[in-house]
């Protein structure tokens, strides 16, 4: 697997990724990034933002079979979101999540010093990964957060990065 930056030719693609996964989940509703207006066109929406960044893993073929985001959160200047962090089912289980989160961490460390991340308690498996990287659990949302579906908040204090 190779991991770059997104490129207009592979919006489709992500999008669908991203559709696909929130639906067999049972999560295409409101309050999840299933709705984002920028979910057709995330390579232009990605560059317009200062100190933001998404990747997308490909695999041998050069299919996409995943992303992830960061972006700046709120009104906070040092604060990050981890942004669309989502795989194909074929691609799962491979570490790829673990490889994509470290290449946005990697990149957010350098630009913030709080990365913050919102998720559903459902998707128990990527809560593990979160928690496996240092994400502390959040009792609430923090303020500005756009996706009000969302029932699971972390944070990760990114000045102990190696």
């Amino acid at each position: 697997m190779q991991i770059r930056e997104i490129e207009e030719k592979d919006n489709k693609k992500i999008e669908l990724i991203i559709k696909h996964s929130l639906e067999s989940f049972n999560l295409n509703i409101p309050g999840t990034a299933y709705f984002d207006p920028q979910l057709s066109r995330l390579a232009q929406y990605y560059k317009e933002q200062s100190n933001s960044k998404y990747w997308v893993a490909v695999n041998e073929q050069n299919d996409v079979v995943g992303g992830v985001g960061i972006a700046p959160f709120g009104q906070e200047p040092g604060s990050c979101e981890l942004q669309k962090l989502y795989i194909t089912p074929e691609a799962q289980g491979k570490g790829l999540s673990k490889d994509l989160m470290k290449v946005a961490l990697d990149f957010a460390k350098e630009h913030y010093t709080h990365c913050y991340l919102e998720t559903l308690k459902k998707l128990q498996a990527a809560n593990l990964l979160y928690i496996k990287l240092g994400f502390q659990q959040l009792e609430r949302p923090l303020d500005g957060s756009e996706h009000n579906a969302t029932d699971a908040w972390f944070i990760k204090d990114l000045s102990f990065l190696g």
